[in-house]
Formats: structure tokens, C-alpha cells, sequence
């Protein structure tokens, strides 16, 4: 599931040409090593993500890992989450707000209503429109989901502080581009939006 690497250089090469701003970055930065996060199920993926929103990479990990080690070593299913208490998911380190999150994904997989393991099929808007149903999905973590875990090749998160910086910084327009001028940079970049967001999370290291 990871963007080949054919990919990357015709996309690096497409951002070279439409973007001269965008292009002295690639150079600063260097080769594009970008991949899609291919193990375990999109449900994992999608549980992962819950559990990092608004939280350090490191306090992130740790809950994350309590979790996972709470099942054996494997990262539970729907209907052990489901079955799980409340009380038991909140001693891992959960706040109440995202086990309500984490339930409410597993009880749609579970259902049906959220058809978790054939998301990839599902064109960008229909997966957006399938995942911001769930509690605690917004926009930006379904954008993340499609970046990061299917690998999709023209993702643009307005919503993103850090693309908002980097362009803000890079291309001369404050301490933090709109979501407005996000997109008017970004046009320029199709198809390969994903790539330039990359280098532009780089940009800021």
C-alpha cells in the first residue's frame, strides 16, 4: 500500500515545474521518502488515529501500546471493544471522550453502516463522507486516514496548522495561510498534493 517510488519522482518532478517556491524546498529538503502505514486493518489504522488526536507523539504511543497490550499483543477487534467497559478502557489512559470515539467506530464496523475493510475501494470524497459520520472524525483525521494509510496521491488538508504555517512562512503570506489560500496555493500542485505537503511538513523541521 505504499506511494511507489515511480511515483514520487514524476510527482516531485510535476511540483519542480508548476511551483518554483515548492521546487527550492524539495531542493532543501532532498528525496521524497514518504510511505503508507500498510500493517495491521483500516480499522486499526482508524482506532490509532482517535487515539493520537491532540495528544504527543510519545503520550500517544503510550496509550496506544497499554491498548494493544490489553488484548494480547494484537490490536482488538470492534466486538472486544464493544464489549469492553468503560471503566476498563479509561484505566488504559483514554479519555472518556475518545473511548465514546472508539466504541462508536467499532459499533458502525459491527453494524455494517461502516463498511471499515473496503474503504480503499471508495473514491476520496465517498471515504471522507463515510468516516466524518464517526464520532470524533472530523475532516483533518479522514484526510490523514487517506494520506498516510491508503496512500492516495492528492490529498490537500486545508485544515492542517502545520501546511497552514509552511505556506504562510513559504510563499510570503503570514504567520498562518487560510484554509482559502491553502487551496488557491495547492491547486497548482494536482495531482500530487500529497507529495507537496510532504515536503512541506519538511520544510518545517
Amino acid at each position: 500500500m505504499t506511494i511507489p517510488d515511480l511515483g514520487h519522482a514524476v510527482a516531485v518532478a510535476h511540483l519542480r515545474r508548476v511551483d518554483p517556491v515548492l521546487g527550492r524546498i524539495i531542493e532543501r529538503v532532498g528525496e521524497c521518502t514518504l510511505s503508507a502505514r500498510d500493517e495491521g486493518t483500516h480499522f486499526d489504522a482508524l482506532v490509532r488515529a482517535i487515539v493520537y488526536q491532540q495528544l504527543s507523539g510519545k503520550a500517544a504511543a503510550t496509550i496506544h501500546g497499554r491498548l494493544v497490550t490489553r488484548f494480547g499483543g494484537t490490536p482488538p477487534t470492534p466486538k472486544q471493544l464493544v464489549e469492553t467497559s468503560e471503566a476498563e478502557l479509561r484505566a488504559l489512559g483514554l479519555s472518556r471522550q475518545k473511548l465514546t470515539y472508539i466504541k462508536d467506530l467499532a459499533a458502525r464496523v459491527i453494524s455494517g453502516e461502516l463498511a471499515v475493510d473496503r474503504l480503499h475501494e471508495l473514491d476520496e470524497e465517498e471515504i471522507l463522507a463515510q468516516l466524518v459520520r464517526v464520532k470524533g472524525i472530523g475532516r483533518w483525521t479522514a484526510q490523514m486516514f487517506l494520506m498516510f494509510r491508503l496512500g492516495r496521491p492528492d490529498v490537500l488538508p486545508d485544515l492542517d496548522l502545520g501546511i497552514q504555517k509552511a505556506i504562510g512562512l513559504a510563499y510570503g503570506l503570514g504567520p498562518l495561510a487560510t484554509p482559502k489560500q491553502v487551496l488557491e496555493v495547492g491547486a497548482r500542485w494536482r495531482p500530487y498534493c500529497t507529495v507537496a505537503c510532504w515536503y512541506l511538513w519538511r520544510s518545517l523541521e
